[in-house]
């Protein structure tokens, strides 16, 4: 049978009857945030007409300021998940503390976690953001979920995924069995399954990094990077570079062509020793796709889906993509090489 215009929601039906104890809660939980998508691409697609681009003049927990576009994602992704029933606590990368259902808000078993909008200083440039989600079972007692809920290890992820806003609008998703993308088809304003069972070529010739970083990189980052700059190991010859900006879309790309990313953490920001990248936002859900597509996601001492949250803002150290290359880069940093 042809899988063409396989829906999002009839794909997750089918795998959904494999496990006969299945309630509907994480179709339906998956469903809204489907939905969140298409209303943050519908913006996305036409920011540059609205008065929806430049800064509130706020910032968020992290420092940073917050864009317009920003704030319409989180509220969009609060908005389709509070009153949804699957969910007892929230947590964005735009708010400082968990978010709380309304009073009135059903509860379900689902902590969510979600950066709304990665990458949203590209916009203006028409670069591929995206919007970045992870989902755990409650683990306490109560009705309301909490803190406890939301700081687990990557690896007791249930499902984890992330949308890209390019050239395309394309949700990626794993419940740790296989990874598939669907792109939405405006004409239908439907998400259709596009790439089934995606998997991560174990070894890639090209390498994504921030180089305008590399005075302020420890000694064996520069020494890895100098090494790729010589020859890949297998070819002989560099690797290529690509380098967008955006963390969605340089994982995209590594996810379906091969390769590595790297966030190094660096000496640049003192407030940032450890690196910059959200561990529960960002870096954990990417890794459970990437193991999930026969990749690898490290920390360059520890698998990322191991490292035990403290905090809700915690960030990491990044080094993702192709097995074999992750691992490469791993010995550089523990200095085996």
């Amino acid at each position: 049978m042809s899988r063409i215009g396989i829906t999002l929601n009839r794909h997750i039906m089918e795998q959904q009857r494999e496990f006969p104890k299945a309630t509907g809660d994480f179709t339906g939980l998956l469903s809204q945030i489907a939905l969140a998508a298409k209303i943050i691409s519908r913006e996305v697609n036409k920011a540059g007409l609205v008065n929806i681009l430049g800064f509130t003049g706020e910032h968020n927990v992290q420092g940073e300021a917050v864009k317009k576009l920003d704030v319409f994602a989180h509220e969009t992704m609060v908005e389709a998940l509070g009153y949804c029933g699957h969910v007892c606590v929230m947590a964005s990368e735009e708010a400082a503390e968990p978010i709380t259902l309304p009073a009135n808000a059903t509860r379900g078993h689902y902590a969510v976690l979600f950066d709304p909008l990665d990458g949203s200083s590209n916009t203006e440039a028409c670069i591929t953001i995206g919007t970045i989600f992870s989902m755990h079972r409650k683990r306490s007692a109560g009705t309301d979920g909490t803190l406890e809920d939301l700081l687990q290890p990557g690896k007791h992820q249930v499902a984890a995924g992330y949308v890209t806003y390019g050239s395309s609008t394309m949700l990626v998703y794993t419940t740790g069995r296989g990874v598939h993308g669907y792109t939405l088809d405006p004409s239908v304003g439907e998400f259709l399954l596009s790439h089934e069972h995606i998997r991560m070529p174990a070894r890639g010739n090209t390498y994504s990094v921030n180089e305008g970083n590399y005075q302020y990189w420890h000694p064996e980052i520069q020494r890895y990077i100098d090494y790729i700059h010589e020859k890949d190991p297998a070819t002989k010859r560099p690797y290529s570079t690509r380098y967008v900006g955006s963390l969605v879309a340089d994982f995209h790309r590594t996810l379906l062509y091969g390769g590595i990313f790297l966030y190094p953490a660096d000496t640049k920001d003192p407030k940032t020793p450890t690196g910059k990248l959200r561990l529960l936002y960002e870096a954990a859900p990417l890794a459970l796709i990437a193991r999930e597509a026969g990749g690898r996601a490290s920390t360059g001492s520890e698998d990322i889906l191991d490292v035990q949250p403290s905090k809700l803002h915690q960030r990491v150290p990044l080094v993702i993509g192709s097995r074999e290359e992750v691992a490469l880069a791993e010995e550089f940093f523990q200095g085996k090489r």
